[in-house]
């Protein structure tokens, strides 16, 4: 599933994204995130650095890091995985409740699919099968009959997994954004010195 990338029109858009999401606590890796959370490796729903999902359940949360991770890769370059990608969208999801539903069913589906094509859980697959089972979500010439519920959920994954990956740090020095430089040196810092663990912020909704 490599290759996803982003048209430069849509640069300024992923920006605006960027700097609006990273008002929020545990955005460590995002374009804008405050430098002293950055440092601290601070997360959202985490004591000591491990992150703890805030709307997926351990196992969903496994498979939409994996599905993030086949989307764009780690070829030779930093990958979702790196960028953080699955901990921005389960963010992002749990503070939107109107994604909630998409996302929910999709992860089950897809789970309940590899149990039907395989007979096991789709994090047991083999790098092989995954790829193979989403391939007929993917592409179109490969599309099959009674997967429509699977292509719309991977379709959106993607399309959150590539918004995730280019609003990060990482993401923004693949793309070679030239403004991103002098982005960095003229953004503000973070306003919040007298809460630098950003208790103020209201909490995603539930």
């Amino acid at each position: 599933m490599a290759g996803q990338s982003v048209e430069r029109r849509e640069i300024l858009q992923l920006l605006a994204f960027a700097s609006a999401a990273a008002g929020f606590p545990g955005f460590r890796r995002w374009t804008f995130a405050c430098d002293h959370l950055y440092a601290a490796g601070a997360r959202p729903g985490s004591a000591a650095g491990t992150y703890q999902p805030l709307f997926f359940s351990p196992r969903e949360y496994g498979i939409v890091e994996r599905l993030a991770e086949i989307i764009i890769p780690s070829d030779g370059t930093p990958g979702a995985r790196e960028a953080g990608v699955s901990e921005f969208i389960d963010f992002m999801v749990a503070s939107d409740p109107h994604l909630q539903p998409s996302f929910r069913y999709g992860v089950d589906w897809v789970e309940g699919h590899s149990h039907f094509l395989h007979s096991r859980p789709f994090l047991d697959l083999s790098a092989e099968q995954q790829a193979d089972l989403l391939g007929h979500l993917a592409y179109r010439d490969r599309y099959r009959t009674g997967e429509e519920d699977g292509r719309a959920f991977f379709h959106l994954m993607k399309e959150w997994t590539v918004k995730g990956y280019y609003t990060s740090r990482i993401g923004l020095e693949q793309l070679g954004y030239p403004g991103l430089k002098s982005v960095w040196e003229e953004y503000v810092p973070c306003p919040h010195a007298n809460d630098r663990e950003h208790k103020h912020l209201p909490p995603p909704v539930s």
